[in-house]
């Protein structure tokens, strides 16, 4: 399956420049994921799923097959990049993206059946490793104090070219004043969950990263995050839709993330959520 080849490369690399274990173990398998013994099975669905909502979506997709014992074949990266591969011929029968304007790029060309839906609101996290010397505070002074004292040498956020949350990564540097004075230090993350290994695997002193991945157990046991002011970056509405020939169980996933249990993991993930879609009729 060329489509999802082409993602694997990313996790080799990575696994040359940190230490894989622990978090970074965990988010390696931001390639493909499946939810059965079976899970490559033609009939499962392939989705695209933006890395950043990872933990949520795996704990989602899981309930959804305990309750439909449906399939799903669910392989994660980055938004930008999954948008040429799907304008490219890739199979996917959904994407859930991190941002609305990639969605909005696929309806305008004829690759959705619409317009899509707002699923989840993202949020930003500061965070380092725990033995860093930087000091975590939501208006990044003590980043700033690091610059300053020329104690800084590498900062991660995802590649700002094709991962929404390297944008609004870039947002927030941009509005603190820092983005030039860290041109030399920031280490750049093919997608969100490569961002957050480097944060965290000890390869760089911190970095500015999707909140959803650092709510972890593993995370805590390595590293630490305060939450980014959401006023300081452009609201980060992701969007999803259904390609044109997705199946029933596609659909029926599309259905489910829209459900209250589903919107219950996306709030333990630190995620906001948009006012529920209200039906004519209802």
């Amino acid at each position: 399956m060329p489509f999802i080849n082409s993602i694997t490369p990313i996790f080799y690399r990575l696994v040359k420049y940190i230490n894989a274990s622990g978090m970074a173990a965990l988010l390696a398998t931001v390639g493909v994921i499946g939810f059965s013994s079976a899970s490559l099975a033609s009939e499962a669905p392939a989705i695209a799923a933006a890395a950043n909502i990872k933990f949520a979506v795996d704990e989602i997709a899981m309930r959804f097959q305990q309750q439909t014992g449906l399939e799903l074949r669910i392989s994660y990266g980055s938004s930008g990049n999954f948008i040429t591969q799907i304008q490219h011929g890739a199979p996917f029968e959904m994407m859930l993206s991190a941002d609305e304007g990639y969605i909005d790029k696929l309806h305008q060309a004829g690759f959705t059946q619409d317009e899509g839906i707002v699923y989840a609101i993202g949020r930003l996290a500061l965070a380092a490793p725990k033995a860093s010397p930087l000091i975590l505070d939501p208006e990044l002074v003590g980043l700033r104090q690091l610059i300053d004292d020329g104690k800084l040498s590498r900062f991660a956020i995802a590649n700002p070219d094709h991962a929404p949350y390297g944008v609004s990564a870039r947002e927030v540097l941009k509005a603190k004043g820092l983005w030039d004075a860290l041109q030399p230090m920031l280490i750049l993350g093919e997608n969100a969950g490569q961002a957050t290994q480097f944060t965290i695997s000890g390869s760089t002193q911190g970095g500015i990263v999707p909140l959803s991945l650092v709510l972890t157990p593993e995370f805590a046991k390595r590293g630490n995050y305060v939450i980014i002011p959401d006023v300081l970056f452009q609201p980060l509405n992701q969007r999803m839709a259904l390609m044109p020939k997705a199946s029933e169980t596609a659909e029926r996933f599309y259905q489910y993330i829209q459900s209250n249990e589903a919107r219950q993991v996306l709030t333990q993930f630190g995620f906001n959520l948009p006012k529920p879609v209200v039906k004519q009729g209802d």
